[in-house]
């Protein structure tokens, strides 16, 4: 989420959001589904699988994350436009082909009379909207695993992925120094700030395999 001082130009010539969110969705999804993959294994059936979890998972989480920055930030009056980063998509996906994902899919700018607590929602707006996918995505697991549809095991690892990707996606962007959401969120409440790193550390450190499954086991015996 950025904050348009200097960039006047941007808001001169505005660009199709929706254009620009499906240039971030189409490049955030193919550089998750190669580093998942693996250059040597591209042509294969598992990239295919691959790129349709990335598409469900990291492109969701990503452009949800800026339509979020967005609807927040037009609800308080300011102009905001989803900008998609053309070179650094380009750049994750060669840097994909190494094995590394990297997340820069572009950013939500926008300009305004705004309250520090106005631009703290409209940072919280991001992350948090990541954290409540996560947790989505973990109570999802239950009524797959008891209904046990068709592409089982699709939805079971789309569960699992969009689990931990949308949680460690919103505890990454709480850093609170740079560009980053956290910077902006802790400078309007510090409280607020901490509340939310901390469910962001519970997801993605606390929460670990073997116990997300044992109680996912015992509420489907319970069943």
């Amino acid at each position: 989420m950025r904050n348009l001082t200097s960039f006047d130009t941007i808001f001169d010539r505005p660009r199709d959001d929706t254009i620009e969110l499906l240039k971030a969705w189409a490049g955030t999804t193919l550089a998750f589904a190669i580093m998942q993959t693996g250059a040597s294994n591209l042509i294969s059936g598992a990239f295919v699988l691959n790129l349709v979890v990335a598409a469900i998972v990291a492109g969701v989480g990503f452009v949800l994350h800026e339509l979020a920055h967005r609807i927040v930030a037009r609800g308080y009056g300011a102009e905001a436009h989803f900008i998609a980063n053309d070179r650094w998509l380009l750049l994750s996906i060669l840097i994909s082909l190494l094995g590394i994902f990297i997340a820069a899919p572009g950013a939500v700018w926008h300009r305004g009379l705004l309250t520090v607590r106005q631009s703290g929602l409209i940072a919280l707006a991001g992350p948090v909207t990541n954290l409540v996918l996560s947790i989505l995505f973990l109570l999802l697991f239950v009524p797959i695993i008891v209904l046990r549809p068709p592409f089982f095991d699709l939805w079971i690892t789309v569960c699992y992925v969009g689990f931990r990707f949308n949680a460690w996606i919103g505890l990454f962007n709480m850093i609170p120094a740079g560009p980053f959401d956290g910077a902006k969120v802790l400078a309007w409440d510090w409280r607020v700030f901490a509340v939310t790193v901390a469910v962001g550390i519970g997801l993605t450190f606390l929460l670990s395999d073997s116990m997300i499954f044992s109680v996912l086991q015992a509420l489907v015996q319970m069943l």
